[in-house]
């Protein structure tokens, strides 16, 4: 064998090892925004659990308000749909959006029951009720913690997927979509997660 054939080999076997390292990451990022998600799909799924109780409790207060307790109910069960589809392939973009949107409609309408729930007094002393916000409003703590993490992993795959040489490789093994963020609140909203809060 010449040099000119060994510096061929070397620089194959670099190029070999340089992509099976790209790819690797590539696949080992996806996998943590995907498992990121799934802890978003935790919290999302309790949460979904505990609106029909807060519905229930505040049915019997409520009666004249029986279209906000709709609205509520009905926004959560889109959600829960958007979730299902976005569980199914948390890498694909649309199934994110329309969770975001679900999301937004749904905080729209718990705020909406909040401030009916504001006019009945004895409601806000029960204790079922009281119980429920406090796990509502921790509920919701987590689901910003789990969206923080999961956004940054997802920050974390996109930034790969840009990066020289991965911006090359990334589309000839198989990674050519970016992730899409969570962003369950406007802008604004983000400072401060949404809370069912009966005590104020």
């Amino acid at each position: 064998m010449n040099i000119t054939t060994v510096i061929i080999i070397a620089i194959a076997i670099i190029a070999i090892i340089i992509l099976i390292s790209i790819y690797n990451q590539l696949v080992r990022l996806k996998a943590q925004f995907k498992n990121a998600f799934s802890q978003i799909e935790v919290q999302l799924k309790r949460r979904y659990d505990l609106i029909p109780n807060l519905v229930e409790t505040a049915k019997a207060y409520l009666k004249h308000e029986s279209e906000t307790l709709i609205k509520v109910t009905e926004a959560r069960n889109r959600a829960v749909n958007a979730l299902q589809n976005a569980s199914t392939d948390p890498s694909n973009g649309q199934n994110i959006q329309a969770l975001n949107k679900a999301e937004q409609n749904l905080n729209r309408n718990i705020s909406g029951l909040n401030l009916q729930l504001e006019a009945y007094p004895d409601l806000k002393a029960n204790t079922n009720i009281m119980q429920l916000s406090e796990e509502i409003t921790s509920t919701e703590n987590r689901v910003s913690y789990a969206r923080q993490a999961y956004n940054d992993a997802v920050t974390a795959y996109n930034i790969a997927l840009k990066t020289f040489p991965a911006v090359f490789i990334a589309p000839l093994v198989g990674h050519t979509a970016e992730g899409k963020l969570l962003d369950f609140e406007d802008t604004i909203q983000i400072q401060s997660a949404p809370k069912v809060n009966f005590n104020s």
